[in-house]
């Protein structure tokens, strides 16, 4: 039986850990590919407090790394695929909110959760999950018969192999500019497709973006078709205002058009919201007493490594306290 079992190791179940450790929690950390989340598809962060001019991303999941283990704590590379929950009713996703009563009954035992992965079995009396998302996909004609073959999701991993080529990328967020950027060093020509005139994106990247000579931007459209025969030929693109098809030309097409959260092992257990975000309050606690959610599988409006970090410190805290009275 384990004080407490953490679900992914990128920012949050690290932060997690890390506070968990000091609470000296009988602590599981589970991660199924490697540690660091989305993190680690960009190839440097310049927004995380305390690194003026930026932090390879590799280095500062590394020294996340090195706290925990410091620690004690490890990481098991093991995929959940199920929380069996015991001694509750499970709350499905449509309740109408987040009850605020769950501090368990003084001097009773919180009910314990059995965690099923791809190999064992565990127990654990609290539950943090901080499973993080994967890249969305533009769900058009072409893109997954182009995966690998010019269509990419990650600008750190395939920049390099287009190297003096023509490209596109779809999306408007900070991550999609961030990428942008990158790949200007790489690219020839860059043409930047995105569904609005304005950007979500922050300004000061914005103002870099503009800045580069081989970026096009292409506004108020949408990426309708990737062409070729056996690799990335072209794309065909829609002007929404106008209606207008038209083709470009391109060797490879980046999509960074956001995110979807890694919950599909909780949607029949903890309430999600109508894209498979998780709900939790404040305190990180979700629909069932003793599990926690944090980081980007958590609906929220900010997602970024420093609010991950800190949901994952709240979370740890809030399990810990759950214990103490418990």
């Amino acid at each position: 039986m384990h004080d407490l079992i953490i679900i992914g190791a990128g920012p949050a179940g690290l932060a997690a850990a890390l506070y968990a450790g000091r609470f000296r929690l009988k602590t599981l950390i589970f991660e199924k590919l490697s540690a660091g989340g989305q993190i680690i598809l960009s190839s440097e962060i310049e927004n995380y407090p305390g690194f003026p001019g930026g932090i390879s991303t590799y280095e500062l999941i590394e020294r996340f790394k090195k706290q925990v283990q410091e620690l004690g704590l490890t990481i098991e590379n093991e995929e959940v695929l199920e929380i069996v929950n015991k001694g509750q009713s499970p709350q499905k996703a449509g309740h109408q909110s987040i009850r605020q009563d769950w501090v368990p009954i003084e001097g009773k035992e919180s009910a314990p959760y059995t965690i099923k992965t791809t190999s064992k079995t565990y127990e654990a009396k609290t539950v943090i999950i901080a499973a993080g998302a994967r890249p969305k996909q533009l769900g058009v004609k072409g893109e997954e018969k182009f995966v690998g073959r010019g269509v990419s999701y990650c600008g750190t991993c395939d920049g390099p192999l287009f190297r003096d080529k023509e490209i596109a990328l779809a999306g408007g967020g900070d991550r999609a500019i961030e990428e942008v950027i990158f790949l200007s060093g790489y690219a020839r020509k860059i043409y930047l497709v995105h569904r609005r005139s304005e950007f979500r994106a922050s300004k000061i990247l914005l103002e870099k973006a503009k800045r580069l000579s081989n970026v096009n931007f292409v506004l108020d459209s949408t990426i309708e078709e990737i062409v070729g025969k056996d690799k990335v030929e072209a794309i065909v693109v829609k002007n929404i205002s106008s209606q207008a098809l038209s083709t470009l030309a391109c060797e490879g097409v980046f999509i960074f058009v956001g995110i979807e959260p890694n919950t599909e092992f909780v949607k029949n257990v903890l309430e999600i919201d109508e894209k498979g975000f998780i709900i939790a309050d404040q305190e990180m606690r979700t629909s069932l007493k003793g599990i926690f959610a944090c980081g980007d599988c958590r609906k929220k409006s900010l997602y970024q490594v420093i609010t991950a970090c800190a949901e994952g410190a709240v979370a740890a805290d809030a399990a810990h306290r759950y214990l103490l009275r418990a």
